[in-house]
């Protein structure tokens, strides 16, 4: 390889793209991953970023008055609440920036150092956006379940929490190799005859 030392940090980069991408198909999309899962049984509703168990995909939601639960949703669902849930948009936005990343790493594995120079910035502010949105959506989701649990409907924390975790640590220590990797050799060895 003429540019071996983009490969760590190109690793990493597709490890948390995959991450990521997992995370923008939660519910209602892909019912097995979710941020909060509320109630027992058939009877749990999962949401995620573009929704929740049985809604329509789209931008911002409100928490759903489940009867079967006697859920009072006036404290849950207020402004503040639904602009939140507009915020998931960011993981979307992550997982398209570090996805741009590898495409760029691909560039610097094959070709150039400036493909790795790239892929270090768009890693960098990938990292970034990644980090407001975990941080966001465990403000958001964790005030959604205590107040399920105020009203004793149990509620936990989903799987997409720590995928989104696992991405933000991966795009952290790829923006790390991929910056030390632009300082590698990038020159190839020329034969003597």
């Amino acid at each position: 390889m003429p540019a071996s030392p983009a490969i760590p940090g190109l690793f990493l980069c597709f490890a948390a793209t995959v991450l990521l991408v997992f995370v923008c198909v939660s519910a209602p999309t892909w019912e097995r991953i979710s941020f909060l899962d509320v109630g027992t049984g058939s009877g749990t509703i999962h949401y995620g970023v573009f929704g929740f168990t049985g809604s329509e995909t789209h931008i911002g939601y409100e928490f759903v008055n489940p009867a079967q639960l006697g859920f009072d949703n006036t404290q849950l669902n207020t402004r503040i609440i639904h602009n939140l849930t507009k915020s998931l948009i960011l993981h979307p936005i992550a997982a398209g920036l570090s996805g741009l990343a590898v495409l760029f790493g691909l560039c610097g594995a094959g070709y150039h150092r400036a493909g790795t120079v790239i892929m270090t910035l768009l890693a960098a502010l990938a990292t970034i956006v990644t980090l407001v949105a975990w941080v966001l959506s465990m403000a958001l989701f964790g005030i959604a379940r205590n107040r399920f649990r105020d009203q004793n409907i149990p509620a936990q924390y989903g799987n997409a929490n720590w995928l989104e975790l696992g991405a933000l640590v991966a795009l952290l220590l790829g923006t790390c190799a991929s910056g030390c990797g632009v300082f590698g050799r990038y020159r190839r060895r020329r034969d003597a005859y």
